[in-house]
Formats: structure tokens, sequence, C-alpha cells
């Protein structure tokens, strides 16, 4: 209930300003308040939708999707999705596609998987896949697997690995965030790295990547 309210809030104080992200916003509310009317809303931890390259990454409604808005000039990089539970550190995390996991130093509740010549894109290229709010509200509980301490460079993973569960850190202690994974597919810059997460320009839409379209009421879902 606790993540529940705290979603709430944070959703209100986000200030949408684009309708498709408003009714979202809306859906999202419905959704808190009772996961089980809506469960043909949800998409599944470890299920891959119409054949698409990437596995969905964890269990729960897509909130707000790549391209929403939540206050002017924002737009938002990635995929919110949303556990039924309204418990943190209940459910899992799960790697979307076999790569290599890096958990920088100073990363509380985040990890990112590097995928070489991946051919969910045309032309194949690098691509990272980026997992993080996998800690405590309070910032003292990461919730990141214990296989994969600060620190980790390189690791090899499985697609379908349990990289941690989802949790309510927003980055400011005591100010959570709503209950969820944020869950983004980001560009290689020139070098090889990572490019910034935040600015969209620096990520790929996760929808054709995930399977994910939007169906005649806005849900995003599993295309059939």
């Amino acid at each position: 209930m606790l993540a529940a309210v705290g979603a709430a809030a944070w959703w209100w104080q986000s200030g949408a300003n684009r309708p498709e992200t408003m009714a979202r916003g809306l859906r999202l509310r419905a959704w808190l308040a009772d996961p089980g009317a809506h469960v043909a809303w949800e998409v599944r931890a470890g299920q891959r939708c119409a054949n698409a390259p990437l596995l969905m990454p964890t269990t729960g409604l897509i909130g707000f999707g790549w391209n929403d808005s939540f206050r002017p000039g924002h737009r938002h990089s990635g995929y919110d999705i949303f556990s039924p539970l309204g418990v943190e550190n209940m459910e899992p995390v799960v790697a979307a596609s076999a790569g290599y996991l890096t958990r920088e130093r100073d990363w509380f509740s985040t990890v990112i998987i590097r995928h070489p010549n991946f051919g969910g894109v045309q032309p194949p290229a690098q691509v990272w896949t980026y997992y993080t709010h996998m800690a405590a509200a309070d910032g003292k509980q990461s919730f990141v697997a214990a296989e994969f301490p600060p620190g980790t460079h390189e690791v090899f993973v499985e697609a379908g690995t349990v990289l941690g569960k989802q949790g309510t850190w927003s980055g400011t202690q005591h100010i959570p965030t709503g209950l969820h994974l944020h869950f983004s597919v980001v560009r290689s810059k020139s070098d090889g790295g990572y490019a910034n997460e935040t600015g969209i320009d620096n990520t790929y839409d996760p929808g054709p990547l995930l399977g994910v379209t939007a169906d005649a009421n806005g849900v995003l879902r599993c295309a059939s």
C-alpha cells in the first residue's frame, strides 16, 4: 500500500503535459488501486512477445512509455514497468538478452548490460540495456542481486538471469518513486561506451525490441 501511495503522489507531482501521458497516468492509478482487475494489462518477466529480440525484463503494467512527457521539455527515455505486488524487493528483474553486465562503483540501484553486434537494430550495432530503481526508498538497501556488487564490470549473463528486484529508490532519500523498473535500450558512444541514458536521442524505442504495441485503448501490451 505504501508503494501505491508513493506512486500516486509521484505521478501527480510529475505534471504530465501530453494527453497520452495523462491517460497513462490515470490508467496507472486504476492499476495501483486494483491490479487484479486489470490482469490483461500485464506483461510478464521473461516473456518473449511476437518473436521480439528482447525478453520482457519484469512483470507488471508498462505505465509510461518511450517519449512520454512528464513536464515541459521532458521526453522519457524508456519504459516504466510497475509491479502488481505492491511491495518492494519482491518482483524479479531479469536480463532482457545475453550480454556483459556492468555496475559502476557508485550505482546503488542500477545495472547496464552490453550487447555486442545486436541484431535487433538495423544495421546491427552494439547496444546496452539499462535497469534501475532496484533499491529501497531509504537509500540503505540495494535490491541488485548480490552476484553483481558495485564495481562489477563485463560479467557475462544469460538472457533471463535475475538481476535484482523492483524498488522505490528515486535518487533522493525518503522521497520514493512508485514501485517500478525503469528499462531503456541505450546507444553506444563512438568509443564503445554507453551514452547518457537520460537523453532520449541516446536511446532506442524499446517497443519494437520487446514486441510491444499500444492496443486500441492505448495500453502498452505484448503484440499478438
